[in-house]
């Protein structure tokens, strides 16, 4: 896949939650972040490249997973999960996400947003428009919101790009009979 603007410098920002459930609800997957980092990149100078996570008291091999993550070359900006008294949980770093976007504006000229939450045109309008900054978006075209497709300069559907889907491996119990 080709980049254009190969001088570019580029920052990506990744919502871990919005493409993991993506891949895991549209195509029983796991994500390659290592291709997925490389590809929406390209031969382009990457300047940061920030993974937003939110930790969970229970999920299991959580802590590998962010390891790999920061082997990756990916910085991790982490949040508890919110749990309510009435039982609703809360995982959303759209803010973080966003004043990081604009703080590190200054120093790319393309910023790569790696989800398809709607909610981020905004953002996306202000980078273009308000300070003339390429900005593409990655994610899974099923699930991306049109608005957010519309708005960037750029939109790569996660599925075209080669080696990214890892397929989950269901777990089998041996039946005793």
């Amino acid at each position: 896949m080709t980049v254009p603007y190969s001088d570019q410098r580029a920052a990506i920002f990744v919502d871990i939650q919005n493409v993991y459930h993506s891949a895991k609800n549209l195509h029983h997957a796991r994500v390659n972040f290592k291709e997925l980092l490389r590809t929406a990149v390209g031969n382009r100078p990457l300047v940061r490249a920030f993974a937003y996570v939110v930790k969970s008291d229970t999920a299991l091999g959580e802590d590998s997973f962010f390891e790999a993550l920061r082997q990756t070359g990916f910085e991790l900006r982490l949040k508890d999960l919110q749990i309510y008294p009435d039982g609703t949980k809360k995982a959303d770093w759209d803010i973080g996400m966003a004043i990081d976007a604009v703080r590190l504006a200054p120093s790319v000229d393309a910023v790569i947003l790696v989800t398809g939450d709607g909610d981020f045109v905004p953002l996306v309008e202000y980078l273009r428009w308000g300070l003339g900054k390429q900005v593409e978006a990655v994610a899974f075209r099923r699930s991306a919101s049109t608005k957010l497709k519309e708005a960037v300069d750029r939109f790569v559907d996660i599925e075209t790009i080669p080696r990214i889907l890892l397929k989950i491996r269901e777990r089998r119990e041996k039946k005793d009979d």
